[in-house]
């Protein structure tokens, strides 16, 4: 039988294997506390602050201040752009909910149009999922108070208080001041800013051209939250920095006189204060009201305005060019006698028709079928005889011709205070050549000598000339922003203006040209010599026809017996007092026909309103504030010793602004 070997345990070495054992599991604690504390450490001590900071960036959420933009306001402190208390409805699509049921809910307590929510729903698809997207803009207090109400239901939905935007004269200035938009796309990707605080910014006119004042600086107020995003209560403001206030030198009552004047026609004008560029008054017509497009124009108001024939939206005075006609007459006498072409004595033969040496065919005709006879520089400006500017071009030339007109501010901006103005056209050789891919003939120039051909000048443009064959031959930059001031306590400021530009050295044959165009108006033979009767005050003026289409035929054909849209278009400029002139216009009216039976009128009556203080009635303005005088920007000392100082009736004494 085999017997089983007895195996006996070791003690000692199996204690020293369990202490082996021991000490290693011991040393791997020891290592494991050891590395947690380390990790405590970074934690507490290392990365304090960073995970404090997000800690505190749970809790307390910034939220933007919107500062209230700047007012706009007339010369006299009338507000002509306000801000008006209103809510919004904005919501944050992440945190709403099926977009489908919440509209559907939502719209069973505030009404939503259509276009509101085809917006959104665009602005939804296009924008990150956590930032608030406007739906609704101007929500009125019923809907308010009733969405307060039910508020718990719609989560990441908040009722947004903000400053709208009000033109409280509507269609009146809606080319001058333009108006504010809701913030889209297109704005933000031309500003860089990928999400921007603001809801609304500058579309057109002065609202979009000092946009970078008028809307101010964000400020941020800092809101604890609890777990749900809930605000709990305030922490601290940094407050929001206001938009500049603008003060205009439009006066609102010869803005609403200029528009009376037009009565049914349809064109642009503009006055100006020829002593120091400031515009007082300048109107496109048809007009529009600006109001519409704050908050969303609708799809249906948006249609009619653009598919009305006459365009509203079209700003006439900085965009729409027209040949200049007869009223460039002056300009072009004072071309000829400056450059020595002509002196002031000299007379052309004017028999009726003329043409080029050497040319039997086609003629250039004279306003009177039998000519003016001998017609020395006045007597070309008061009778608008054509055949001394025709033979006064031929001996200038073409580059004399091109060098004085772009002398006198043609063929570029006047550099308004204003988005998007022309340059115009300068007829020559290199311009034809761009536009038409022709050559240059001596006929051209001819037609370039009357006004027509391929001329495009702006209102603006006969504006600033006028004003400066008023104003002793200095050309300055038309401007409507006169002053601003930072804050409400704020002094109103100056806005600097560049140096003017003379366009003369000799006083004497600026004096012809002025003499001319008074004798349009007070001369016997002047073409607009109607409007001169019984006026109180001396004018100085020009009439011009500018041909919108050829004819064949007669080209006396009275354009009343035409239809509408072909019309010629009816142009003055002029100026008064004339002994000290004060305001400077220029009238484009829209088949008028005639400059002297259609424009002409027109500027009699600006006229009238800014000098003898027929200006419209109106009620004082509650919130017109108290403001110092305009002045003058840059004082220019008479050149002649006979001028006669002529105070309108109700202007504001040309003083320091405090």
């Amino acid at each position: 039988m085999r017997t089983q070997r007895r195996h006996l345990k070791n003690l000692a070495a199996e204690a020293e294997q369990f202490r082996r054992r021991a000490a290693l599991g011991f040393l791997l604690v020891l290592l494991a506390l050891g590395g947690l504390a380390l990790w405590y450490f970074k934690l507490q001590v290392v990365d304090h602050e960073k995970y404090a900071t997000q800690s505190e960036a749970n809790r307390i959420k910034p939220r933007p201040i919107v500062p209230g933009r700047g007012l706009i306001f007339d010369r006299k402190g009338r507000i002509l752009a306000d801000n008006v208390p209103a809510y919004r409805l904005d919501v944050v699509p992440d945190q709403a909910g099926d977009p489908r049921q919440l509209i559907a809910k939502l719209g069973s307590i505030i009404a939503l149009s259509p276009e509101e929510i085809a917006r959104f729903e665009d602005e939804r698809r296009a924008s990150r999922g956590f930032r608030a997207i406007t739906l609704k803009l101007k929500v009125d207090d019923d809907e308010a108070a009733r969405f307060a109400v039910d508020r718990w239901r719609y989560p990441g939905v908040e009722l947004v208080p903000y400053l709208s935007r009000v033109y409280p004269h509507g269609a009146l200035l809606a080319h001058v001041i333009g108006y504010v938009g809701r913030i889209d796309k297109k704005d933000l990707e031309k500003s860089g800013i990928e999400n921007s605080p603001f809801s609304h910014t500058g579309k057109t006119g002065l609202e979009r051209y000092y946009e970078s004042s008028l809307r101010g600086e964000i400020g941020y107020e800092r809101i604890e939250t609890n777990v749900n995003g809930r605000a709990l209560r305030t922490l601290g403001t940094d407050p929001a920095t206001p938009g500049t206030d603008l003060r205009l030198s439009i006066d609102l009552d010869l803005q609403q006189a200029m528009v009376d004047a037009f009565g049914q026609f349809e064109g642009a004008a503009v006055a100006l204060d020829p002593r120091s560029g400031e515009i007082l008054a300048m109107v496109s017509l048809p007009s529009y009201d600006a109001n519409l497009f704050v908050n969303g124009i609708s799809h249906a108001d948006y249609q009619a305005l653009n598919t009305n024939p006459s365009r509203p939206q079209f700003n006439r005075l900085v965009l729409g060019g027209v040949a200049p006609g007869s009223t460039l007459k002056p300009l072009l006498a004072l071309a000829g006698l400056d450059s020595g072409t002509r002196r002031p004595e000299d007379k052309t033969l004017s028999t009726g028709m003329f043409r080029l040496p050497g040319q039997r065919g086609r003629g250039w005709g004279d306003s009177h079928a039998h000519g003016h006879g001998w017609t020395d520089a006045r007597k070309s400006i008061a009778d608008s005889v054509n055949t001394y500017y025709y033979r006064l071009t031929q001996d200038m030339g073409v580059a004399m011709f091109d060098a004085y007109m772009t002398k006198y501010g043609f063929g570029a901006p006047t550099g308004i205070d204003l988005v998007g103005e022309i340059d115009g056209i300068l007829p020559s050789p290199q311009s034809k050549l761009r536009l038409t891919n022709e050559r240059w003939y001596p006929g051209d120039l001819v037609n370039a000598s009357i006004g027509q051909g391929s001329w495009k000048v702006t209102p603006l443009q006969l504006a600033r000339g006028t004003a400066a064959l008023a104003d002793h031959g200095w050309l300055r930059r038309p401007h409507l922003v006169a002053q601003k001031r930072n804050g409400f306590d704020a002094t109103w400021e100056l806005l600097p203006q560049p140096q003017p530009i003379a366009i003369t050295s000799n006083p004497a044959n600026l004096l012809v040209v002025q003499e001319g165009m008074q004798m349009t108006v007070h001369g016997p033979g002047g073409t607009a010599r109607a409007i001169g009767v019984g006026a109180p005050y001396r004018m100085g003026g020009k009439t011009g026809t500018a041909q919108v289409v050829n004819r064949r035929g007669d080209s006396r054909t009275d354009p009343r017996s035409l239809p509408m849209h072909q019309r010629h278009r009816a142009l003055f400029i002029g100026y008064a007092p004339a002994e000290n002139p004060t305001i400077a216009v220029a009238v484009m009216v829209e088949g008028g026909g005639f400059g002297s039976s259609t424009a002409a009128p027109i500027a009699r009556k600006v006229f009238d309103a800014w000098l003898l203080g027929t200006l419209p009635e109106t009620q004082p303005d509650p919130d017109a504030i108290e403001v110092a005088p305009l002045t003058r920007r840059t004082p220019t000392p008479p050149r002649f010793d006979n001028v006669v100082s002529v105070t309108p009736a109700h202007a504001m004494p040309l003083v320091a602004a405090q």
